[in-house]
């Protein structure tokens, strides 16, 4: 019997699931869409690297989706802080589906064009600098502060199943003979309509004061720096938001995927699914046995741990020849990055009142999808002057040596611990610590 609870307190807790009708619909749809989502993100480094043979062109998408996430993220969260976020939301997924339906036409229409492809990329990533953050929004609103962690926890196994179906799924669908890149973006396409479905049951949410806080703010640059400044004046989501950028941007080598599956295993379309593949199911594993995620009190030192652990996995794929070790380390960093995430999810929506939450979630946004469209930027570029193994060795040393320096900079963050279950987002202060920070 002892044993049989302690496995129950290992796994995930589902109570979000059972407890809010919305919330479950929400994850269902969610899920769905993410997983043809998946195959997009699959498909178009692949075809961008089948059509030049070059690292670096592969990396470069990641500044044709840099760009407009930081010119529209904050813009979006300083939006959604003003208006209805489930009608933004609907929009959204349309816009989004729109961009996928323009992908799966180039490739019906068998065109060949990388500039074509770098700016349907930069449309898809200015819609999902809004949609991506808008959707974060609706956890904390639908779910009780006690619930926070799980809901966080249960929305990472989400994107788990989207890292681990995603890539599998797409490389056989890339390397069937009648169904190859194309394929997969006709099926994102059709996937939207998961999206769809869990937004219609979200409440209506925005433009609503909050008693003792004044009106609510219009969108625009003077909203945006409020939101700003907010992250500035607290220690503890500066270092969240550091240690993620650290992670991202010097330990995320995938651009070098396919690179590096070309040189070691033959270039197969399979294999390289396998890659992404490994780290979805790391993460989904880790996410699956979560349950002590919601007693963890220091979070900020949890978090800098998971970076070093992510960098150290990343520095051993560098290295390794085996195809089952290189899958192996990279379970190791999927495992590692579900707990930062869920770490900097929690910490980010204890700490920011909800007339703020657009934006402060906007930008935590743009600095996880920015820093990862940078690092995409960095292992690309660095590989091409050097070598792929290089840039990944380097990449995971500099992750680890970042976490160590975070730590002694901002001892604020190294010592936060986690509000209690009563307490909610809403009751933060601009510097949630202990009294001992």
């Amino acid at each position: 019997m002892t044993r049989m609870r302690l496995d129950r307190r290992l796994l995930a807790d589902v109570t979000p699931l059972r407890e809010s009708p919305q919330f479950r619909r929400l994850w269902i749809g969610s899920t769905l869409s993410s997983v043809g989502s998946a195959l997009t993100s699959f498909a178009v480094p692949l075809q961008v690297y089948e059509i030049t043979r070059s690292s670096f062109a592969v990396g470069a998408l990641g500044l044709a989706q840099m760009i407009p996430t930081i010119a529209i993220g904050l813009v979006g969260g300083s939006l959604a802080d003003a208006v209805d976020r489930r009608k933004l939301a609907l929009l959204t997924a349309v816009g989004s589906a729109a961009v996928s339906g323009g992908l799966a036409a180039q490739a019906f229409a068998g065109l060949r064009s990388v500039w074509l492809l770098y700016a349907l990329v930069v449309v898809q990533s200015a819609v999902l600098a809004i949609a991506a953050p808008l959707r974060q929004t609706f956890i904390p609103v639908l779910l009780p502060p006690a619930l926070l962690p799980a809901g966080m926890a249960l929305d990472r196994i989400r994107f788990q199943v989207m890292l681990t179906a995603g890539p599998a799924l797409a490389g056989l669908i890339a390397a069937a003979p009648h169904l190859g890149l194309r394929a997969c973006y006709a099926i994102d396409v059709l996937t939207y309509a998961g999206s769809v479905y869990g937004i219609f049951g979200l409440p209506v949410a925005g433009r609503r004061p909050v008693a003792g806080r004044g009106p609510v703010a219009r969108p625009g640059a003077r909203a945006m720096a409020e939101g700003v400044r907010f992250v500035a004046r607290s220690r503890v989501l500066a270092g969240a938001f550091l240690a993620d950028l650290n992670a991202t941007i010097f330990g995320l080598p995938v651009a070098l995927f396919p690179a590096i599956n070309a040189e070691r295993f033959g270039g197969d379309p399979r294999t390289l699914g396998l890659f992404a593949t490994a780290i979805g199911v790391g993460g989904l594993i880790s996410a699956g046995l979560s349950g002590p995620v919601g007693s963890v009190s220091r979070q900020g030192r949890a978090m800098l741990c998971s970076v070093a652990v992510w960098g150290a996995a990343f520095a051993g794929f560098a290295t390794v020849r085996s195809l089952w070790l290189t899958l192996g380390l990279l379970a190791v960093a999927g495992a590692a990055d579900m707990f930062t995430v869920v770490f900097r999810g929690t910490i980010v929506q204890q700490a920011t009142p909800d007339e703020l939450r657009g934006r402060v979630t906007a930008a935590d946004y743009v600095v996880g999808a920015g820093g990862s469209q940078l690092g995409s930027l960095e292992a690309g570029a660095v590989g091409s002057l050097t070598s792929p193994v290089i840039s990944a060795l380097s990449g995971g040393l500099a992750t680890i040596a970042g976490a160590v320096l975070i730590g002694l900079a901002l001892p604020a963050f190294l010592r936060y611990r986690a509000l209690p279950s009563g307490h909610g987002a809403s009751d933060a202060q601009p510097e949630p610590v202990s009294a001992e920070a």
